[in-house]
């Protein structure tokens, strides 16, 4: 059951980074085609060339970073929810560690008591069997 569900964990793990995958390869296209056109168009001035080179350059770098940001964010909020449930799976592990060394400490408790009432006992039944080995032999 644990395995299945592994299995559909990563499913999902590799659905979401295909789909990061796709955003950015979107982006990078969206990039080529619309910011780099211009060099592309023949007629346009130095000056104005300039001045468009500046502002398509400043709306390229704000594509890349929000498109960078995206996908960024989305891969620090898994890694953080990650590092939690770790972190709540690393207090179980300790809290149920404790505990089997509680039980593993009862048992041998118990199994030293047992021990000793298994020793008594045994004396016992051998000085009865001596004191019945005298009284047969008297």
């Amino acid at each position: 059951m644990n395995a299945i569900r592994s299995e559909k964990i990563e499913s999902i793990d590799e659905d979401k980074d295909s789909v990061a995958a796709s955003e950015v390869e979107a982006g990078i296209r969206d990039f080529v085609r619309n910011d780099i056109a211009y060099l592309r168009r023949p007629g346009q001035s130095a000056v104005g060339a300039e001045v468009a080179l500046d502002q398509t350059a400043e709306a390229t770098v704000n594509n890349v970073n929000s498109l960078i940001q995206r996908v960024a964010g989305t891969s620090l909020a898994e890694i953080e929810n990650l590092i939690s449930e770790l972190e709540s799976l690393r207090d179980l592990l300790h809290a149920e560690g404790q505990r089997v060394q509680r039980e593993i400490s009862g048992y041998a408790q118990l199994s030293q008591a047992a021990m000793k009432s298994t020793r008594m006992i045994a004396d016992n039944v051998e000085q009865w069997k001596r004191t019945a080995d005298g009284l047969r032999h008297s």
